[in-house]
């Protein structure tokens, strides 16, 4: 079994990386240095994106984006003589019509808006944002990003099939715009369109991110970057946690602690809020990575991978553990102190059903559960990105001061929420403790 999990090791080393990878980039990580056109923020400036099948240099790369990627709806597996990959929808799901309206009016207010009345969405982030691996079930297709099923942001097929945000809101509003299809890269517009995350990046990358991000909504013809309401999703630090250990195990004094993932959070949100009116930024709580030490207990190519070209930072399991929740101490002092509180037409939330998460998910026999992840054990698989969308969005219904920070992930069968009837409101801080000063007659209503 040893001979075979080393046979497998080389064949995935071969298949992973032609050069040597850096140990925090998990796939292939372009060069994020910002783009000429962005060094002033002001200018209004075309964004480098693509129509699907064309090829540009990515800004400051030495590399070309790659050709247009097969839709991951019709690439149910990396090969037609495969059974398709496992996944997870909710079928038939509906909430109570009154829920479900718009409002009256399109609400001045943040505190007001009901999910019918998010018009965009968007999100920052790292290779789980970009799918990478979701439709995988080969190690050589680990690179390719499914942004189509990302659980934050994906957009392929319909909720009764898979489960992602977009999927869900688009049972409110049919005409949400933003959303990823199919695989492809972050500036392959026609692929994935509002979905600005890429492989590989750390929390100072953010505002990069969040830079791009600006420069396209202020460029397209379907988005009212006034007077539409926008939804934008951030899930990072994987990456920045793998550096610190990294950086630790080397003897040197890390760029990646607590408190400076704190500042490179807050840099980027404060420039989604000074240019972003009418925007709700949702932050997904940091998970600690330890819990995939029960997989690599059960499968050596993992265990191999992990150790040697991603994060082996897993292994260190005090350091890792104490940066994790470091690192999910100073989300929650964004939030607790109300630095982004001044305005009414912006609002942070964090969604930390993360927080608590000591376990993979597991199988009925106590085995951790494979269905949950891509080959390499650590991204998720479609099944994964759908399990992990349920979670965050039934935490993203309930009120601040009320959510759940820990979820059971090997129960599959657990429901999706509808947002309560007596405050069917995106809930905020202030809306979460006192509805009734904010909520607004509905369509529904006479």
């Amino acid at each position: 079994m040893y001979r075979q999990a080393v046979i497998l090791l080389f064949i995935a080393a071969t298949a992973l990386a032609a050069d040597p990878p850096d140990i925090n980039a998990h796939v292939v990580l372009p060069d994020l240095k910002l783009h000429p056109s962005l060094k002033d923020s002001n200018v209004n400036v075309q964004a480098p994106l693509l129509d699907s099948g064309t090829q540009a240099e990515l800004p400051n790369s030495g590399a070309q984006a790659p050709t247009a990627i097969p839709d991951a709806r019709e690439e149910m597996s990396d090969s037609g003589d495969e059974e398709p990959l496992p996944d997870l929808g909710a079928p038939n799901w509906k909430c109570d019509p009154a829920v479900m309206a718009k409002s009256k009016e399109v609400p001045k207010s943040v505190h007001s808006v009901r999910f019918a009345d998010i018009k965009v969405v968007a999100a920052l982030g790292d290779s789980q944002s970009a799918g990478n691996g979701a439709n995988s079930s080969k190690l050589t297709s680990l690179r390719t990003e499914y942004r189509g099923l990302a659980f934050a942001i994906g957009g392929d097929t319909t909720l009764d099939e898979h489960i992602t945000i977009p999927n869900i809101l688009r049972k409110f509003n049919p005409d949400l715009f933003g959303y990823s299809n199919g695989a492809g890269v972050w500036n392959e517009w026609n692929v994935s369109r509002l979905n600005m995350a890429v492989p590989g990046s750390e929390a100072k990358d953010m505002i990069v991110q969040a830079q791009r991000l600006v420069e396209v909504l202020r460029t397209r013809p379907e988005v009212n970057i006034t007077d539409d309401w926008k939804l934008v999703h951030i899930f990072v630090g994987g990456n920045d946690v793998c550096q610190y250990c990294h950086d630790w195990r080397k003897g040197r004094k890390s760029a990646h602690g607590p408190d400076t993932y704190k500042a490179n959070l807050v840099k980027a949100i404060q420039y989604l809020k000074d240019n972003l009116p009418r925007t709700i930024v949702s932050l997904t709580g940091m998970i600690n990575i330890e819990v995939l030490r029960p997989v690599d207990k059960h499968n050596l190519v993992c265990k191999g991978l992990h150790f040697f070209y991603e994060c082996n930072c897993e292994f260190q399991k005090r350091k890792t553990r104490k940066v994790c929740f470091d690192y999910m101490e100073v989300q929650r002092e964004i939030q607790d102190q109300g630095i982004f509180d001044s305005s009414d037409d912006f609002a942070f939330v964090i969604q930390p059903f993360t927080y608590g998460i000591e376990r993979p998910p597991l199988t009925d026999e106590g085995r951790p559960d494979l269905r949950f992840f891509a080959p390499d054990c650590f991204h998720f698989s479609k099944f994964g990105h759908s399990n992990f969308a349920k979670h965050l969005w039934n935490n993203m219904v309930q009120r601040v001061g009320a959510k759940s920070t820990s979820v059971e992930l090997s129960n599959v069968n657990s429901p999706l929420l509808c947002p309560p009837k007596n405050c069917p409101l995106f809930p905020t801080k202030k809306n979460s403790r006192n509805c009734k000063k904010y909520l607004t007659p509905s369509k529904l209503d006479v």
